[in-house]
């Protein structure tokens, strides 16, 4: 989750701490094993591992607006399930004028507030109904306990309800369509936010590009192996943390409910 305050630094190195350490045993490795085989290997040139960080560039970029574009997507959907469940509320307050009708309104809100927490949680991988035993009652828990998909349940309970409220004649056909097309925009919705939440970068891609990375760093390694390891070591460390730092970022980016 993108959050509008400074990241600390100790966060960031935890990130890449892993890739880091990995980094530092890596160009020791390659110095001293440059060092013993220095009469048997020909000069390795810097334009190598400079063509190899463009290539790497590139891919970090594609990757990273990927990523963004999934966080941006997730964003505006839940932006309008928002907006979607004010206005639902705002509707029923509209449409049922009767004062007996009153807490019909009040359940199907706190079950619309139920829908979204449980929404979130499901996104999350986390019990559905956590949090959830406030807003809605207990037989609204029993008819939905067996169903898979416990938001798509409460959905399905006010869907019910404005049925029952349509068979009574409390809602008139021009109010039951526009309860039921806002029905249809959370179910959308949530169509969507599942769908980014079960669509992921392919694992070889990741592999992949960490594979290039530590690539880049021993040709570097290599094409550097007449500097001394006291300014080698830092200048790799520094040079992969950008790209690890990247990387992570944009992984994290790809999910977008976190």
């Amino acid at each position: 989750m993108l959050v509008d305050k400074r990241v600390p630094i100790r966060y960031i190195f935890k990130m890449v701490k892993y890739e880091m350490l990995i980094v530092i045993i890596l160009a020791t490795v390659i110095y001293f094993i440059a060092g013993v085989v220095d009469p048997y290997i020909p000069e390795m040139p810097l334009t190598i591992a400079t063509f190899l960080g463009t290539g790497i560039s590139v891919l970090l970029s594609f990757k990273m607006s990927q990523s963004y574009d999934r966080w941006w997507e997730a964003r505006k959907i839940w932006g309008a399930i928002v907006n979607d469940s004010r206005s639902f509320v705002l509707q029923l307050q509209a449409f049922l004028k009767k004062e007996e009708l009153k807490p019909n309104i009040r359940t199907m809100a706190y079950r619309q507030v139920a829908w979204c927490y449980s929404l979130g949680q499901s996104l999350r991988g986390l019990p559905p109904l956590q949090d959830c035993e406030q807003f809605i009652s207990d037989d609204d828990i029993r008819r939905i306990h067996d169903f898979k998909n416990k938001p798509l349940a409460l959905l399905q309970l006010n869907v019910l309800d404005l049925k029952k409220l349509r068979m009574e004649n409390e809602l008139s056909d021009f109010e039951s369509i526009q309860l039921n097309s806002t029905s249809v925009r959370f179910s959308d919705s949530m169509g969507a936010a599942e769908r980014i939440n079960n669509t992921v970068f392919p694992t070889i891609y990741r592999m992949f590009l960490h594979f290039i990375i530590y690539l880049f760093v021993a040709i570097l390694g290599i094409a550097m192996k007449d500097v001394g390891l006291v300014y080698e070591i830092p200048l790799l460390l520094l040079i992969s943390f950008v790209f690890f730092t990247l990387e992570k970022a944009a992984y994290y980016l790809q999910g977008p409910f976190p």
